[in-house]
């Protein structure tokens, strides 16, 4: 029942909304101060969602905790920028969501492909037990696609139908107005659905003619 507890609480940390007892504008009026401990605080109420939003975009676990590290490093340095009269989480979650999209512009987009970078480990052949290739493959068509979508829609895309942000949240995060990620986001899913439209097309086609 106490680890139940505990969970529960980590997991309220997690929301974007600070869900403690101090605010997160204190914290940071506090860390201006000198206190790092507020800091600290800061780190564990929103670390563990940064690190999932990152893993979206780098698909890498270990990466995304290093983007995670830089993110707070910056929004450390940069503290005396943040305006208290906003809201402290989607202004960390833009630094963090900048660092995972300049990473990929550097690596020339090949983080989306880091999913498939490993391969599995190798186990005896167990006909009860379902083949996981085909949500690799599922996957992978999902990974081909979002690659085609251009940054600006993909973005939105992966905040709001894989991490679930609102649209106001959204909008704050990459500094937008909602109305303008309301559009993006219409267009994102439409050109995801033409897309994936095309290539299940071309599969067909091709598995027709075999």
């Amino acid at each position: 029942m106490q680890l139940e507890m505990v969970d529960k609480k980590i997991e309220e940390r997690d929301s974007l909304p600070s869900g403690g007892v101090i605010s997160d504008a204190r914290l940071v009026e506090a860390v201006r101060k000198g206190d790092d401990n507020a800091f600290g605080e800061l780190v564990l109420r929103y670390e563990r969602r940064l690190i999932r939003v990152l893993i979206q975009f780098v698909k890498s676990p270990e990466l995304a905790e290093d983007l995670a590290q830089d993110t707070f490093l910056k929004s450390y340095e940069r503290l005396d920028q943040f305006d208290t009269s906003r809201r402290f989480g989607p202004w960390l979650f833009r630094i963090g969501v900048n660092q995972a999209l300049d990473y990929l512009r550097k690596q020339k987009r090949r983080g989306w492909w880091l999913l498939f970078s490993d391969s599995p480990s190798e186990t005896p052949f167990d006909p009860s037990v379902p083949d996981p290739r085909n949500k690799l493959d599922i996957n992978q068509e999902v990974q081909a696609i979002l690659e085609e979508i251009p940054e600006k829609y993909r973005t939105v895309l992966v905040l709001r139908d894989l991490e679930n942000f609102s649209t106001s949240e959204i909008a704050a995060i990459l500094d937008r107005k909602e109305a303008t990620i309301r559009w993006r986001l219409a267009e994102a899913r439409n050109r995801f659905q033409k897309l994936w439209s095309n290539r299940q097309n071309v599969e067909n086609s091709m598995s027709g003619k075999e």
